[in-house]
């Protein structure tokens, strides 16, 4: 064994594991072990290829698509969709670049392995504790958001017990098998994608005029002030909540560790991710702001029932919400799923609790999928007991935290491009385009987003309170290293993570 789980980050001399002399290619082996072998540290490969490409496909559709986006609609006008695009360009690269990495050097914990090796033990740390409470906030906002949703077809029920049936449910779902978990998300990913599917085709049908009873007519485009009737200005400011609605494509990485093809299911995501962005939302949004004036009111209040309705379908009210509550669930078992192993994943370098290390029978990390369930109950208790304090600052304490996220990703990979480069050139066999100016416009354009965040007075509160976040995890990062009484890895690429020592992780 080249170490043991939480080893400390102690360099090593030139050519010691851990040291600064270690090459890539000895420093991240594949730790999912292997094709068809049990996954990291124990983690089995029960996700099928159909999962992982469900997973992929269904992974950024969330209930922000169906919801969030109408308040940037009526913010911005039908030039919106320049925000969606600028957005999803952000999303796309961000996501070839994680893919470049993922390819090269299948890693449990994916992004939280890169940034380790690229940026140091500080860089691991940061990102794969920001990753996990954003997360954890997705599953407490989507508890709370699911129950809202329920509450209305059963008044007679509190939502606080909704919001608790819907928390043990899925994560009863989680504590079974990574099977489980896969299956639920491949429905709920299916009903998504087939919901946006028949959304698309219903209105470019009614859109061009071969719907009973409509006419050809994409005047709404023009017809209510212009096309950017509020100016250059929104269109820009709306790019920032449009990147939030597109996280969740990263899953698919995180979950190669656990299925039987890590390489296949990150390439095939990594492929996949252009069509997605480009068609899904892009395509969807174009339709909304050409079927329905984007100043009607109803349009904030839910963009794809007002399309709906506009187009004349019966009970669109109900159908939608039964979507909606798809897309809730279906984020709520995603974020159960990949805060539990990110958290797994920063046990391997004693970046979490070692206990949380320990497995289920069938490799499922039962510790940290509970870890993870912690603040969602408390947000659940706190939406009803003090909405206008503390929950509202749990809802503004992530808004930037995925953009931070990504930001580190993209610096990763520039880093250890360059690195694999000059050891393994043969492990890049998916590569970033445009190798290294889009790599440095990506990081450049999610730093002028956050920035933006801090400066604009509808997004400050979130970024202030995120950044309150980053400091807060900057300072867990900064005991951890004086407990454990090392510094931060040597200069150049870090060492490697632990091979996984199996008879640890199982129970």
């Amino acid at each position: 064994m080249k170490g043991e789980p939480g080893a400390d980050d102690t360099p090593g001399a030139g050519g010691v594991p851990g040291g600064p002399g270690a090459s890539t290619a000895e420093a991240a082996p594949d730790e999912t072990g292997g094709d068809g072998g049990p996954g990291g540290g124990g983690l089995q490969n029960g996700l099928k290829q159909r999962h992982m490409s469900m997973i992929a496909l269904g992974g950024v559709i969330g209930a922000g698509l169906f919801v969030g986006s109408g308040v940037i609609i009526g913010e911005t006008g039908p030039a919106v969709i320049i925000s969606f695009l600028l957005a999803g360009l952000l999303a796309i690269l961000v996501m070839r670049m994680l893919g470049e990495m993922a390819v090269a050097r299948p890693a449990v914990g994916s992004f939280y392995a890169y940034a380790r090796l690229a940026l140091g033990s500080w860089g691991g740390f940061t990102i794969g504790w920001l990753y996990w409470y954003f997360w954890v906030n997705v599953v407490a906002l989507e508890a709370v958001t699911g129950a809202t949703i329920i509450h209305a077809w059963l008044p007679g029920i509190d939502l606080w017990v909704i919001s608790l049936v819907l928390m043990l449910l899925l994560t009863a779902v989680n504590m079974f098998s990574v099977k489980s978990f896969g299956e639920f998300e491949y429905w709920f990913a299916a009903l998504k994608v087939g919901a946006i599917s028949v959304f698309l085709v219903v209105g470019l049908v009614f859109l061009v005029g071969l719907w009973p009873g409509a006419h050809a007519d994409a005047s709404n485009l023009t017809a209510h002030g212009g096309f950017a009737p509020e100016g250059i200005g929104p269109i820009l400011t709306s790019v920032i909540p449009a990147v939030g609605f597109f996280t969740g494509a990263e899953i698919a990485a995180l979950a190669a560790a656990e299925s039987k093809e890590p390489r296949k299911a990150v390439a095939r995501a990594t492929h996949s991710v252009v069509l997605r962005v480009l068609l899904f939302y892009v395509g969807s949004i174009i339709l909304i702001v050409a079927i329905v004036p984007w100043n009607d009111g109803s349009v904030e209040q839910g963009p794809y029932v007002a399309a709906l309705k506009n187009i004349g379908i019966p009970a669109a009210d109900t159908v939608m919400n039964a979507i909606i509550l798809v897309a809730v669930l279906s984020a709520l078992n995603a974020g159960l799923y990949s805060a539990s192993r990110i958290v797994f994943a920063l046990t391997r370098n004693g970046d979490a609790p070692k206990g949380l290390t320990k497995l289920s029978g069938n490799g499922v990390p039962r510790r940290a999928i509970l870890l993870a369930t912690v603040l969602g109950y408390v947000s659940v208790i706190f939406a009803y007991v003090s909405p206008d304090t503390v929950f509202s600052f749990i809802v503004h304490s992530y808004g930037a935290v995925a953009l931070f996220v990504y930001l580190l990703v993209a610096l990763s990979q520039l880093r250890l491009r360059r690195t694999l480069e000059r050891e393994d050139p043969g492990a890049l066999t998916l590569k970033m385009w445009g190798f290294p100016y889009l790599s440095w416009f990506t990081v450049g354009a999610m730093a002028v987003v956050i920035l933006a965040m801090a400066f604009l007075p509808a997004t400050r509160a979130d970024f202030l309170a995120s950044a309150l976040t980053l400091v807060v995890v900057l300072c867990g990062y900064l005991v951890r290293r004086r407990r454990n009484g090392t510094g931060d890895l040597a200069d150049g690429m870090p060492g490697p993570s632990p091979e996984p020592n199996r008879g640890d992780a199982a129970v």
